[in-house]
């Protein structure tokens, strides 16, 4: 997997980079700003890129506003963005193109480096992963809610799919058989007309953001 690494921060910067390499990531590019990030997407055009939100001249939102200029130059390019904080704007702007190949994961918040890769694998994939946290202040109430027609249950399976959950998994926090999760993902496919011509790690993906940005 070859991934580009955007954070100011040497020290953390240096610790993500020989992580990845001790789990035969090729690294192609180490960045310390925003200006530097599209350009390393742009020439490397890398399976995933990690990139940190706050990043020079301003510290406030530089890494995600590169992000999402890179993916204005090389569409759908994989992000994942692994920061301390969470910057509502430009996280929405990520996902406003619903290609997927998004995630967002706290620092503070990574238990194991198992967790982390297995996020970063699951947007190199295309798939999605975001904290609970970020989602939930990612959540604004609209009007109109396309997630009207769900049921509760519907809403928690939908929201576990938004933290990147296998089946496996949803059913063993829902405390249900893996049998009743997945009827909950079809009736949720079929009630956000996520029809069956397009692949079901498609229709993941665009259930998720259509969740997010509901």
């Amino acid at each position: 997997m070859r991934v580009v690494v955007a954070d100011d921060a040497a020290l953390i910067r240096s610790g993500i980079v020989g992580l990845l390499k001790e789990f035969d990531c090729q690294v192609v590019a180490e960045v310390g700003d925003g200006d530097s990030l599209v350009q390393a997407i742009v020439q490397h055009q890398p399976d995933v890129s990690v990139v940190d939100v706050r990043m020079p001249p301003s510290f406030t939102d530089e890494g995600l506003r590169a992000a999402v200029a890179a993916r204005q130059q090389v569409p759908g390019s994989p992000v994942l963005v692994l920061s301390q904080y969470v910057e509502v704007s430009y996280a929405d702007d990520l996902l406003a193109d619903a290609r997927g190949a998004v995630g967002y994961l706290l620092k503070d918040r990574v238990v194991d480096v198992d967790e982390f890769l297995e996020g970063l694998r699951r947007v190199a994939a295309g798939g999605t992963v975001f904290d609970p946290q970020v989602v939930s202040q990612l959540m604004v109430s609209r009007r109109d809610d396309p997630l009207a027609p769900l049921s509760q249950r519907e809403r928690e399976v939908l929201a576990l799919m938004a933290e990147g959950r296998s089946n496996q998994a949803m059913a063993r926090s829902l405390v249900v058989s893996d049998g009743a999760v997945e009827k909950h993902i079809r009736s949720i496919f079929t009630k956000l007309d996520l029809y069956a011509e397009d692949t079901d790690h498609h229709r993941r993906v665009r259930a998720v953001l259509t969740y997010l940005r509901s």
